[in-house]
């Protein structure tokens, strides 16, 4: 068994190597044809193209030279004096605007008065008095005497309305009789205001006097 083995390995390795071999020949002619190949085509004749060469171009005429300018001689100019007018005067413009007033109120002047004309009250015929005919019997009789000072108010139709004493006599029978004697005995045309009958008061003293005493 060995050595048969052994036979079968030494032909293998000679077939490998004769591959190996025929690969490096084959590697070799085709570097080697495809050398030749790239040398054909570097060596090829070059072909060849004559250029024209350009003219060049003309020559620019040269610029034609500067005219020489003659300059004036310097003339100072004329001294001109220049008269200003004065200013104008300058006007200020100023607007004042019044202030109108509020107007006034005038109370309306108040009516004249009117006249009034007013008439007392007059004793109408000559009933309206008091003597010593009136005398109370019991102030006779107690020799009584004073002053009674009444009040009384005559109504428009003439006639005392009532009286009252102010001022007293002393003797309360006088004072009572005065203001009853007035308010049955006294008439009067009545007073008026402008012819209008109105009410009136009136004040009166009444004496109480006995003569023979």
């Amino acid at each position: 068994m060995a050595y048969a083995d052994e036979g079968i390995s030494k032909n293998r390795m000679i077939a490998f190597g004769l591959v190996a071999l025929l690969h490096v020949g084959l590697g070799y002619a085709f570097v080697t044809g495809l050398a030749l190949k790239a040398m054909k085509t570097i060596i090829a004749p070059l072909e060849t193209v004559n250029v024209k060469d350009e003219a060049p171009p003309p020559d620019e005429p040269p610029p034609p030279p500067p005219k020489e300018v003659e300059i004036p001689p310097y003339v100072p100019p004329p001294e001109v004096s220049i008269v200003q007018d004065s200013p104008a005067p300058t006007i200020t413009t100023q607007n004042t605007i019044s202030t109108p007033e509020p107007p006034r109120f005038t109370p309306p002047a108040p009516p004249a008065p009117v006249a009034v004309v007013r008439k007392s009250a007059t004793p109408r015929g000559r009933g309206n008095t008091i003597s010593e005919d009136d005398y109370p019997d019991a102030s006779r009789r107690a020799e009584e005497q004073g002053v009674t000072r009444v009040s009384y108010v005559v109504g428009t139709d003439g006639k005392v309305q009532s009286c009252t004493v102010v001022q007293s006599s002393g003797s309360s029978r006088l004072d009572e009789a005065t203001c009853k004697l007035i308010e049955r005995r006294f008439r009067f045309n009545a007073a008026t205001v402008d012819g209008v009958p109105v009410t009136e008061t009136k004040t009166q003293p009444v004496r109480w006097q006995l003569r023979d005493r």
